[in-house]
């Protein structure tokens, strides 16, 4: 018997591996698919349904083959024994079979309708992924690689804009969505589809807030490959960036809103709380990510490594993941670490690497990214139907697609009319409309609804939350270039040379009122300044010698801290973008040295002809104009 026993464990343990071979093979040749989807796609131009729309079908079909060409190997899966003397589930459950006792772990609730053969299927099970390896493997080098590719000129130009989308915007959806869905929780419970105890208001809430991180990557695809209004590409791409963040940490801080007496009743103390550890949990995310990228700035800079590239690129890599790690080992939100260490990695760090690490860095993530976020949409396919505690409620779900579009257009169009209000160059009806209209769900919703599925108002959630995200990616995904077309918006824009005309049409207009936006941005205006003169000197080998900017008492230290390059490159820094590269830095000194004489306005001020206007966006800078300046006594 024992023989038999230890032949069967062994034969099982083989076939466990055996079958995650077999789930790694059905991912590779989904991917080789998309890759060649993806090829034929571009070659003939289709843009009626993007790479993600397309690995989501394929996953789609493999799932319906894997789920009704295998079976459970144990004739006794799928058979409910009753436990009459257990009053809860354990997390751990010993059991005593013929004088042998062996060991069951909790793993989560399984409605009655859910009760069938399949739940012993060790395929369907294998390809069930563990939801730590979204957020610790998938999600981190989707988030970097969209900080480390970030449009700084555009991004900062438009950035009062995007930070109220991101931060306002997804408040008032979560909220606008849980107070619908608490609605039609009531009603489901009224007709008997639920019971009381099983939804609470805060289960609405938590629905809500992941239900607001939007992902127009296939929006945003179509419109880089259109060369879409930058203004637009933008204000999209920003806010989807943020957003993604700020609904990782709002759904971290509902769940931990817990009313002491009533879950259905609004509780002061516990409110607060939450919003305590929304903004300490952000803002710790925020030091986590921004200290781990200073740190590899100090150490590409003040080593040598740079002459060894393969050895930077791998430090800038495990440095990069560190922040992420860090952050979750520390009770922190991973994602919101790594978005803001990828900003601040190609704000400072960027600038010290070797010509191939930049080169290297660059791909790198860009490769990581689009071979992650495929792997995920190929899985959403999949989960359909390989995930086997599914709960379709049609009412819920009805609810769920009401919710998500009276939300998005209680952020867009209110929120639009209030920045209208102060922004000189308006936001148009027609990006209003388009704006409406591509918030997607994606890869961000799906990990957030994934975590947790043990309990039943959580599988409903997940139910609801996929098939939402399959419905946008493939009917607002595909509808993209129609509706481009029917609002008239512009395609075809070169974004450098957007600028500059959009500079030259505004620079005699704007004479006259640059006294009074001046004194608006003065908190730009002071991180600018201690960026420029501190910051980037003491990170990076440009920026104006520290010697000129400290006392004379600090300048033994400023001289260790400042790159002997600097004194040599000083006029090259006194540059008038708020964050850009080394090379923007080479590239906008030689240009001015070729240009005429800039003309000065009544203001004494020059205006740099073909440069960006950095008065405009909503940063509200006005009259405030950087000027080079001769120091004596330096070269």
């Amino acid at each position: 018997m024992e023989k038999l026993t230890k032949y069967i464990s062994v034969k099982d343990e083989d076939q466990f591996y055996h079958q995650g071979a077999v789930e790694l093979l059905v991912f590779n040749f989904l991917l080789i698919l998309t890759i060649l989807t993806i090829w034929l796609f571009k070659n003939h131009r289709f843009r009626f349904l993007h790479e993600t729309g397309g690995a989501m079908l394929y996953g789609l079909v493999m799932g319906l083959i894997i789920r009704y060409t295998t079976k459970a190997s144990d004739v006794e899966s799928g058979t409910v024994y009753e436990c009459e003397k257990l009053k809860s589930g354990p997390s751990t459950l010993l059991i005593n079979i013929t004088n042998q006792v062996y060991e069951y772990q909790y793993k989560g609730e399984i409605s009655h309708h859910n009760v069938n053969g399949h739940q012993g299927n060790a395929m369907l099970q294998k390809m069930t992924f563990d939801p730590s390896i979204f957020f610790n493997i998938l999600l981190p080098p989707i988030i970097f690689h969209a900080g480390y590719s970030l449009k700084k000129r555009h991004f900062f130009r438009n950035l009062g804009s995007i930070l109220t989308y991101a931060f306002l915007g997804t408040a008032i959806s979560c909220i606008v969505i849980g107070l619908i869905m608490y609605g039609f929780v009531k009603a489901m419970v009224r007709i008997g589809q639920l019971k009381g105890w099983e939804f609470h208001f805060t289960d609405c809430l938590f629905f809500g807030s992941l239900m607001s991180a939007t992902d127009p990557v296939t929006v945003l695809a179509i419109f880089h490959e259109l060369h879409v209004d930058t203004d637009l590409y933008t204000l999209l791409f920003g806010e989807s960036v943020l957003n993604d963040a700020v609904a990782i940490v709002l759904t971290c801080s509902i769940s931990i809103y817990s009313p002491k007496e009533n879950p259905n009743a609004f509780d002061t103390a516990a409110f607060f709380q939450s919003v305590g550890n929304f903004l300490g949990i952000f803002a710790g995310s925020f030091a986590m990510g921004s200290s781990y990228a200073v740190v590899t700035a100090l150490l590409t800079k003040f080593t040598k490594i740079c002459e060894f590239p393969m050895l930077e690129t791998g430090l800038f890599f495990l440095l990069s993941w560190s922040a992420f790690l860090s952050a979750e080992a520390a009770g922190l939100t991973g994602i919101v670490a790594v978005l803001f260490c990828g900003v601040t990695q190609a704000h400072y760090t960027y600038n010290n690497l070797s010509p191939e690490s930049k080169m290297r860095t660059k791909q790198l993530f860009e490769f990581m990214n689009f071979l992650a976020e495929n792997v995920i949409f190929c899985y959403m396919g999949l989960a359909l139907f390989t995930f086997q505690n599914h709960i379709f409620n049609p009412l819920f779900i009805f609810g769920a697609f009401v919710a998500v579009f009276v939300a998005r257009a209680c952020n867009i169009y209110p929120l639009s009319f209030l920045l209208n209000l102060g922004r000189k160059q308006k936001i148009p009806r027609n990006f209003q409309h388009m704006m409406m209209f591509s918030g997607l769900r994606g890869a961000i919703a799906f990990a957030l609804a994934i975590r947790d599925t043990k309990s039943q108002p959580k599988q409903m959630m997940f139910t609801t939350a996929l098939l939402i995200v399959f419905f946008t990616v493939w009917v607002f995904g595909g509808g993209t270039t129609p509706m481009l077309t029917w609002l008239q918006i512009r395609v075809g824009v070169d974004p450098d040379e957007d600028l500059k005309v959009e500079a030259a049409s505004q620079s005699a207009s704007n004479l006259d009122k640059n006294t009074t936006k001046a004194e608006s941005a003065w908190l730009v205006r002071i991180w600018y300044g201690f960026d420029h003169k501190y910051l980037k000197p003491i990170l990076t080998h440009t920026g104006p010698p520290l010697t000129t900017t400290l006392p004379e008492w600090c300048h033994p230290v400023a001289r260790i801290l400042t790159s002997p390059s600097a004194y040599g490159d000083q006029l090259k820094d006194d540059d008038t973008d708020y964050i850009i590269n080394n090379d923007e830095l080479t590239e906008n000194y030689e240009t001015s040295a070729h240009i005429p004489v800039p003309t000065q306005d009544r203001t004494g001020s020059t205006q740099a002809t073909g440069k960006e206007d950095i008065n405009e966006g909503d940063l509200g800078l006005g009259g405030y104009k950087l000027q080079f300046k001769h120091i004596a006594g330096q070269p």
